[in-house]
């Protein structure tokens, strides 16, 4: 984020003790702050229950019909392995070492860590229709858990949050906007349990939220890898940088392993404006650290392009559409794109509506195999010059493609080999669209949406925007 909405903080070293410090001054037994009361539980797969208690105790979980022991390390720590189960719940889960724990109204479902900056941390108070979005809201399977914002110069074992909500007018203000209304879309088509973890600080970069593991996977980064053992870096007062590689990542995503969970949405870059092409190479170390972490490849990661919006610069916004565009070849993954619900005087877009139901159509359509839900609008796939026009043609056609507006295609610009880009004229034919110029009668070159303000009209049947392009690139 580049406003001043949300300034920017730096945190002490130490806010989250160790466990084994907590463990010299109290013996009971303990569970991480984010497994509370109202959580839910990834259905289908081995889920770990974990904690601290003495060295050398027996610690038993009951969840379900299920229970299972475990004996504490000489550091006092021990995990649990619950046995896959169906969605649905309520179930209670009982954790007996030194002292007992019980964790009542516990759901079966899918799982999602919603992360990034002030566009996912964005609230369902803030965006729009707000009132009514709570006044409405009775959804008991949706679950919300926030993580509080902790940087950390090393990966922590535990975060600070306020525990699991359950959906209600009385408690959905103060969720993830993005992160409510995909989880809605998805209890709704699913009818399971669906449990979001916001994990978000706005104005933060992409960098803090990467694992060392995730530089060491992208040659690009080679000099920040190389320099990975001075980072988190500090001031003189001994607070981190938040901004520093791995920090975020080490206090806010670090201590939810080994949590169970579906997958991740995301919404970041505003504040990695001007970073180009090498964004890409940070989604792939992002993404490939965070499957990583988690141990799995194929970790469904779903994010949002940028918004339209006035930046210094008109050219750096689609530089870093390029960039997130090209993360979709990396497997598992989908974008959403926001050129028709954006505000260009705004870089909080309030329509997190439709951001969350188009994250959903991705989720639905991939992960959950959905056939019937079409997940992109028309994808740039291939450009030929026919005499003094060139013909685009595009994938994910949902049924063909048309205007929001009924009118022409806009948008689109043309040039011819000395790079000078005109205004051009676009018509549907089929499945394809034929771009010319008058004044340009030998084209080369055609760009679609390519501007910080673009707000083009095209779309495909079933309403979802076209995707900015340039070929040849």
């Amino acid at each position: 984020m580049l406003s001043t909405r949300f300034p920017i903080a730096i945190a002490l070293v130490g806010l989250l003790s160790s466990a084994t410090i907590g463990l010299a001054q109290d013996v009971t037994t303990k569970l991480p702050a984010f497994l509370t009361d109202h959580m839910v539980l990834q259905r289908d797969v081995t889920n770990r229950i974990w904690g601290w208690d003495k060295p050398a105790t027996e610690v038993s979980v009951s969840a379900g019909a299920a229970t299972v022991r475990a004996t504490t390390n000489a550091e006092g720590q021990w995990s649990a392995q619950i046995p896959p189960m169906q969605s649905g719940g309520p179930i209670e889960i009982t954790v007996k070492g030194t002292t007992e724990i019980k964790l009542a109204d516990v759901l079966i479902g899918d799982v999602w860590v919603c992360s990034g900056q002030s566009n996912m941390e964005w609230s369902v108070a803030q965006s729009a229709n707000a009132q009514q979005e709570i006044a409405e809201c009775n959804v008991p399977q949706i679950r919300h858990c926030k993580i509080n914002h902790v940087p950390a110069d090393k990966p922590q074992s535990d975060v600070t949050s306020g525990g699991w909500k359950v959906a209600s007018k009385e408690t959905v203000g103060e969720f993830t906007a993005a992160g409510y209304f995909f989880a809605k879309n998805l209890q709704r088509e699913l009818n399971i349990p669906i449990g979001i973890i916001g994990s978000n600080w706005g104005g933060t970069r992409i960098e803090p939220w990467i694992p060392p593991s995730g530089f060491q996977q992208v040659p690009a980064l080679k000099e920040i890898t190389d320099k990975l053992g001075e980072y988190p870096t500090k001031n003189d007062k001994g607070e981190i940088d938040i901004g520093s590689p791995t920090a975020l990542y080490n206090g806010m995503i670090h201590p939810l392993l080994p949590f169970a969970i579906k997958g991740a949405i995301w919404y970041q870059g505003e504040s990695n404006m001007g970073d180009g092409m090498l964004y890409h190479e940070k989604m792939k170390a992002l993404i490939g650290g965070w499957r990583q972490a988690w141990n799995q490849p194929e970790l469904p990661f779903y994010f949002v392009q940028l918004a339209p919006y006035r930046y210094g610069d008109p050219q750096a916004l689609p530089a870093i559409w390029e960039a997130q565009l090209a993360s979709l070849s990396i497997p598992s993954t989908g974008m959403v794109v926001t050129t028709d619900i954006g505000n260009v005087a705004d870089i909080h877009p309030v329509n997190k509506q439709e951001v969350g139901r188009r994250l959903a159509l991705w989720a639905l359509a991939q992960t959950y195999g959905r056939t019937e839900f079409v997940s992109c609008g028309p994808l740039f796939r291939s450009a030929s010059v026919e005499g003094a026009t060139i013909r685009v043609q595009f994938d994910y056609l949902g049924g063909g493609l048309k205007t929001r507006d009924d009118q022409a295609p806009t948008g689109f610009e043309i040039a011819a080999v000395d790079g000078q880009f005109a205004p051009a004229e676009a018509k549907i034919d089929g499945d394809s669209l034929v771009v010319s110029a008058a004044q340009v009668t030998a084209p080369t070159h055609v760009r679609f949406a390519w501007n910080q303000e673009a707000n083009p009209n095209l779309m495909n049947v079933v309403g979802l925007p076209a995707v900015p392009f340039r070929w040849p690139k």
